[in-house]
């Protein structure tokens, strides 16, 4: 399991780009046959990728944690981002298509994936135990947001946000763009209350998204190629632009769970 210490702002300001690479973007979180784990120090949140490969892939407990199971004080929202493919939670096994999402609630023991499914994980610390629950690609709140005027087009699907789906801390949804625009989350934000990860899918093999991070007054940038992850600390914008559509899940932990509990950062106020 990687390790991600919290920095300053401050100290971001200062980086140069591979010590900004090194502490905000998570790559190579998709191996076949694996589960990797990174654990962030902001929220304590852990990010993971799964992909099973020609057995059933068990969901280890990486030994830092100090736990017998990995979800023994934590929850989790986990999204296929492959084809159609089963996980079976203690015994109980649940169909989760592409971009559904399968929330795990504290307590869950044996976590057990198969393939062709390609799996992101989100966990969080939670404090108290709720029900495990599969949400579909269009189920939860569907927006339609942007306009193509301003390349910012696309189609932004809570699936664990203030609803039937009830969790401690975790929110979770998929955003995909249309066809011809690039930008997501612009005008840009912040929220002091929370923060929040990004891992960005079906980003064409020759393209990339130019990941905007950092306090509005000192931007900086990260360059992610597909199925790479970024995290956003809760002082930092978040906001990227492709060279082509391509889709990401977000996902938030902290203080609440109001979605618009957001402080803008116009675009004309951007350094």
């Amino acid at each position: 399991m990687q390790n991600r210490y919290a920095c300053a702002p401050e100290h971001v300001a200062t980086m140069r780009t591979s010590e900004l690479r090194e502490r905000f973007l998570v790559e190579d979180l998709f191996v076949s046959g694996e589960a990797r784990f990174t654990y962030s120090h902001y929220d304590r949140v852990i990010m993971a990728g799964i992909v099973p490969g020609d057995a059933p892939l068990t969901l280890p407990t990486p030994e830092e944690l100090h736990t017998e199971h990995l979800l023994d004080r934590r929850e989790a929202g986990i999204v296929n981002i492959g084809q159609e493919a089963e996980v079976t939670v203690d015994s109980v096994t649940y169909t989760v298509p592409r971009e559904g999402l399968l929330y795990v609630g504290r307590g869950a023991r044996e976590i057990v994936f198969s393939a062709p499914g390609r799996f992101y994980l989100y966990s969080a610390p939670a404090h108290t135990a709720y029900p495990t629950k599969l949400v579909g690609p269009d189920e939860g709140n569907v927006l339609d947001l942007g306009e193509q005027e301003t390349s910012n087009k696309r189609k932004l699907r809570q699936l664990l946000y203030n609803g039937d789906v009830k969790t401690c801390q975790i929110m979770m949804g998929v955003t995909r763009l249309e066809a011809g625009s690039m930008w997501n989350t612009m005008p840009a934000h912040t929220h002091d209350r929370r923060m929040e990860s990004y891992l960005y899918f079906d980003v064409a093999d020759d393209a990339r998204v130019i990941h905007l991070m950092g306090e509005p007054s000192e931007t900086r940038h990260l360059v992610v190629a597909n199925e790479q992850g970024v995290i956003s600390p809760s002082w930092s914008i978040h906001s990227g632009v492709g060279t082509r559509a391509y889709a990401f899940i977000w996902a938030m932990a902290g203080e609440n769970q109001a979605f618009d509990d957001m402080d803008a950062a116009p675009v004309t106020g951007l350094r």
